[in-house]
C-alpha cells in the first residue's frame, strides 16, 4: 500500500478486570466480551503493514483516557490517542491540560463522545456541548463524531455553526449497509462532506454490513460515497478492530479496504492509509 506503513486511524482496546464494557450485551456481540489488549493487536497489525495507530475510547468515564494515554506512551505502535471527557463540563479546559500533562499526554490527538447513544437527536447542539467543543479545538484536538444517520442533521448544523474544530466522522456515519438502502444517509453524509472542517473514517462497514452475508460488493456504494463526496484528501482508513472481528481478520478489514480504494492513485491511497491521518490527527512523525 505505502513504503512508509499503513495508520490505523481506529482501533480500541478493553481490559475487562480494570471495568466492564457495558455496550456488550446480547448473543451478537458475546465474542466481544473479553479482554483485547496492544499485545493482541501487534502481530495483526504487524502482518497487515500497519506501522502506526490510533487507539480510540470505547466508554464515557473519566478513568480511560489517561489509561489509554498511559498505553500509548509505553507502546512502539500507538501514535496517537481519542479520549473521552465530559464536553459538558464547564471545566473542560483544565480537564484537557491535566491530561496533556499526565503519562502519555502527547499522545492526546482527539475527543470523543457516544452520541449514537443520547436520545436527543440535537444533543450537539445544545450551548454546553458546543462549549466544550470550542474547547477542544482551542487545545488543538480534533473531535471524532460516532453517530447514527438520524443524528447526521445535527452534525451538519454543528460542524456550519462551529468552524475551529476538524469534525471526524466515525464509521461513515454507521450508513444502513445491511439494508442496501443509501438513501437520506448518502444526502447527509454530502452535505457534512461540503463543509471544510469535516473529514470521514473508512471504518466500521462490516459489522454495519449483513452479519456473514456481505461481500465487498455490499460496501463499494457506502466507500464510493464518501470518497466522491469528501476526496481521497479527507478520508482515513480506520480498522475498528476488535469490533470488526465479529466478522472478520484485521487483515482481511484492511485488505477489504484496500479493495475498497482500487480506483484510486497511488498518491491517493497513500492518503487515504497514511497521510490523512497524520495530518488531522497531527501525528508525531
Amino acid at each position: 500500500m505505502t513504503g512508509r506503513g499503513i495508520i490505523d486511524a481506529h482501533h480500541h482496546v478493553w481490559d475487562l478486570t480494570v471495568r466492564p464494557q457495558s455496550w456488550i450485551t446480547g448473543e451478537a456481540l458475546a465474542p466481544l466480551n473479553r479482554s483485547f489488549s496492544l499485545e493482541d493487536l501487534a502481530p495483526q497489525a504487524r502482518a497487515a503493514k500497519v506501522t502506526a495507530t490510533v487507539v480510540v475510547q470505547t466508554v464515557c468515564v473519566p478513568e480511560e483516557t489517561p489509561e489509554l494515554l498511559a498505553l500509548a506512551a509505553e507502546s512502539p505502535l500507538v501514535a496517537g490517542v481519542v479520549g473521552w471527557t465530559d464536553l459538558t463540563d464547564p471545566g473542560i479546559a483544565d480537564t484537557l491540560a491535566a491530561l496533556r500533562e499526565g503519562p502519555g499526554g502527547d499522545r492526546l490527538v482527539g475527543i470523543r463522545h457516544q452520541v449514537q447513544d443520547e436520545p436527543d437527536p440535537n444533543w450537539l447542539l445544545r450551548p454546553d456541548v458546543r462549549r466544550g467543543l470550542l474547547a477542544v479545538a482551542e487545545a488543538g484536538l480534533a473531535y471524532d463524531l460516532v453517530v447514527k444517520p438520524h443524528q447526521l442533521p445535527a452534525a451538519v448544523a454543528v460542524a456550519e455553526r462551529l468552524t475551529g474544530p476538524t469534525f471526524v466522522l466515525d464509521h461513515l456515519g454507521k450508513p444502513p449497509i445491511a439494508s442496501g438502502l443509501l438513501g437520506p444517509w448518502a444526502a447527509e453524509v454530502r452535505r457534512f462532506a461540503a463543509l471544510p472542517n469535516t473529514v470521514c473514517k473508512l471504518s466500521g462497514m462490516v459489522t454495519e454490513a449483513a452479519p456473514g452475508a456481505w461481500g465487498v460488493g455490499d460496501l463499494q456504494p457506502y466507500a464510493d460515497t464518501v470518497l466522491d463526496a469528501f476526496g481521497p484528501q479527507r478520508v482515513l482508513f480506520g480498522s475498528d478492530w476488535p469490533v470488526s472481528t465479529l466478522e472478520t481478520t484485521y487483515r482481511t478489514t484492511v485488505e477489504v479496504a484496500e479493495r475498497l480504494t482500487g480506483s484510486l492513485s497511488a498518491a491517493e491511497k497513500d492518503a487515504v492509509f497514511r497521510r490523512n491521518a497524520a495530518r488531522v490527527y497531527r501525528l508525531a512523525a
